[in-house]
């Protein structure tokens, strides 16, 4: 019978400080017994946005308590776990350091195994944590931070179809949030405010769809609704409720209706390959926006493919998925020493150009 696996997890590549416990028993679906997180919202809120130098203070604040609180909600003690799965990189490298850190320490005066994760492996593993899906599948990855097209081979194996070649999608909303005096994180701003907008009253462009490839860009977007803002203020000397809802409305339509069309163009890739089983899944914090998932489905059912979003607490950051990867990992014979480093940029496809240049910490994506 194959070995059950215990493992804890560690995530703060960003602004949330979280820990989890997850166990797989050989292959059986994981069990998530505890799931931690301790988000920095309000500690930001009066910046605009994620103050590297504050995240990795808070980081190192937390995660001791993060750690005991996930322990406690899995009833088990650190020497019932099999190992320690850590966010290694991409991120703040504060943040980073701060959770790499804490992991060593733990299997210092434990004797657990050490196993580093890729944080984008975490979420583009994360349909197996949820859904137990074979491979290969296509992941679309949009966040914050990151958006790109993967062909999900193994726990150790992605192709990168495409990404975005500026601004990911959720950092064109926190932009667009910014610009139009909303709150952030924007994604959730803009969506609501949407909700009362007319998508058609502003044709934003829709980039690269001339393009026959999987590549996006969203900072031209982001631009146009600058320059759509400029013109209303100088013509009304300010703009209206109505306006922004609006503007919000035909922005979101045109996130959703590149990210729709580029995703069409990956599942031609991927069904080419004639998978056994077709799945078309979706991870992070922008798969939460109603409008985009809508589109993304309505894709996935046009092509006859199956579609998997997870959770929203699970397409967010966490420490689960970095738990469940680190049991990938760890039943495939993958274990770190203690020389285990923080990476700043740490793209997953390392045989592909990248897309956002390099330079002395390597490439970006």
């Amino acid at each position: 019978m194959a070995q059950t696996l215990t493992v804890l997890g560690l995530e703060s590549s960003c602004d949330d400080t979280a820990a989890a416990v997850v166990q797989q028993s050989g292959v059986d679906r994981a069990e998530i017994l505890s799931s931690i997180v301790y988000g920095q919202t309000e500690l930001h809120s009066a910046y605009g946005g994620v103050v590297p130098e504050l995240a990795a203070r808070a980081h190192a604040e937390k995660l001791d308590q993060c750690v005991r609180d996930a322990l406690a909600g899995a009833d088990l003690t650190l020497a019932e776990l099999d190992a320690v799965a850590v966010t290694a990189g991409p991120g703040l490298i504060g943040g980073v350091m701060s959770g790499v850190m804490c992991a060593k320490g733990i299997c210092a005066a434990t004797g657990l195994p050490l196993v580093g994760i890729n944080h984008l492996a975490g979420h583009a593993l994360t349909p197996r944590l949820t859904d137990a899906i074979s491979f290969p599948y296509l992941m679309l990855l949009v966040s914050g931070g990151h958006c790109q097209y993967l062909l999900v081979r193994s726990p150790d194996d992605f192709t990168r179809l495409g990404g975005t070649i500026d601004d990911a999608p959720g950092e064109a909303f926190d932009k667009t949030a910014r610009l139009l005096g909303l709150p952030q994180p924007g994604g959730p701003a803009v969506q609501a405010e949407a909700i009362t907008g007319d998508p058609r009253r502003f044709r934003f462009p829709r980039p690269l769809l001339d393009r026959d490839d999987c590549n996006l860009s969203f900072s031209g977007l982001k631009t146009a609704l600058l320059r759509q803002r400029d013109q209303i203020v100088a013509e009304k000397n300010g703009i209206t409720r109505q306006d922004r809802a609006d503007m919000c409305a035909g922005f979101q339509a045109a996130v959703a209706d590149v990210l729709a069309e580029k995703t069409r163009r990956a599942l031609r890739i991927y069904l080419a390959e004639g998978p056994s089983e077709i799945t078309l899944a979706v991870a992070g914090g922008v798969a939460a926006n109603t409008a985009i998932r809508g589109g993304l489905e309505s894709v996935a059912d046009e092509m006859g493919t199956r579609f998997l979003a997870p959770p929203l607490a699970l397409c967010t950051d966490n420490a689960a998925m970095i738990a469940y990867a680190g049991i990938e990992r760890f039943r495939d014979g993958a274990c770190d020493g203690m020389d285990l480093a923080a990476r700043p940029r740490w793209p997953l496809d390392n045989s592909s150009p990248a897309l956002l240049g390099s330079g002395r910490k390597g490439a970006k994506a």
